[in-house]
């Protein structure tokens, strides 16, 4: 019998996954990667910052976090064994903007999503977190035991839902993988997905679009850090390598493994005028960007310690390589057909 199959009274059916987000930048990649594992994605999403034209490998419930009576007759109709949750709102400027537009979707609307799987007897859910949960770094690397202090409505609004689901496994047998990402970057590398944000926040399409005239000159914030060129450094992942950490983890938890955390990133850091300079020789035109100053709260170097996903999901990126990132975007930001 394949991954992804269980068996019933009439034949060999696919296991369903509830993907709440599915239709976003890294749950739909998610969706592609657990359909090529042989399982059947079920996005549920609002369609708020989603599109549709995402939703390839499986079927789209159009509805939100909180509509109960719909989750629960998705669970039945589809037999969901599992579910993975990407929908949440995740701009950190407009977070502390509207903090509590941020706690009302990543913390109560989460909540009610999970007692809603929980209602329907679904126990295994991997949560889509971020490193902003820890706040500035106190080490070069950081691990997952790393203090928690956001400095942020949408760090502190991820941490609050990790708690959150920390304690309803407590009480209800919620199984949860907590998967804290750093830099998100690339798109799927045959085109079919990408990201798609209005407004764009993220360093590589930014980089992507100013190269290809598509919008203005990118900002440089901050060029007096302590580090080789003076600029920020973060540690960059490939949303296929995200995507197949997030299937990893579902696969653990349904195999029986219990609620933990893990830090998705390379364990490498990279300057923001590294990736502009490899972005310039990649695609063979220069990047037009002007120097800023430092934006508030920009921690100056965050970088994963990846020891612990790797040891336990037997999971390593394999396409975050800075070529790789930088081509891929390039090409979904050409293409890009919604």
């Amino acid at each position: 019998m394949g991954e992804g199959q269980i068996f019933s009274g009439v034949g060999f059916m696919t296991k369903a996954i509830l993907v709440a987000g599915g239709a976003g930048y890294i749950g739909s990649q998610t969706c592609k990667v657990l359909h090529q594992a042989g399982y059947l994605p079920v996005t549920l999403d609002n369609l708020a910052t989603g599109y549709a034209e995402a939703v390839k490998w499986g079927p789209l419930v159009k509805a939100d976090l909180r509509d109960r009576d719909v989750i629960l007759d998705t669970i039945k109709q589809y037999d969901i064994q599992a579910a993975i949750h990407f929908a949440a709102y995740s701009l950190v400027g407009e977070s502390t903007r509207n903090p509590a537009k941020y706690y009302d979707n990543n913390v109560a609307a989460a909540t009610d999503f999970a007692s809603t799987l929980v209602e329907g007897r679904v126990t295994s859910l991997v949560f889509s977190s971020t490193a902003a949960t820890y706040g500035m770094p106190q080490t070069r690397l950081i691990a997952e035991d790393h203090p928690k202090n956001p400095i942020n409505p949408y760090g502190a609004s991820k941490l609050a839902f990790e708690q959150a689901l920390h304690w309803m496994g407590q009480a209800h047998g919620l199984n949860t993988i907590v998967l804290r990402y750093f830099n998100a970057a690339g798109a799927d590398l045959e085109g079919e997905v990408g990201e798609s944000h209005e407004p764009e926040t993220h360093l590589i399409p930014l980089i992507c679009k100013a190269a290809l005239g598509k919008s203005p000159p990118l900002t440089v914030f901050g060029t007096d850090y302590d580090t080789k060129d003076g600029t920020c450094i973060r540690d960059y992942i490939h949303v296929i390598d995200l995507a197949t950490a997030h299937v990893a983890a579902i696969e653990r938890l349904m195999a029986g493994g219990g609620s933990d955390a893990f830090n998705v990133g390379t364990g490498e850091g990279l300057t923001v005028m590294e990736v502009i300079k490899a972005a310039e020789e990649a695609l063979g035109r220069p990047v037009p960007y002007s120097l800023g100053p430092r934006r508030d709260g920009d921690p100056e170097i965050l970088v994963a310690d990846v020891s612990k996903i790797k040891a336990t999901l037997d999971w390593t990126p394999k396409y975050s390589d800075l070529k790789t990132l930088i081509e891929s975007a390039a090409n979904w930001q050409t293409i890009r057909p919604y």
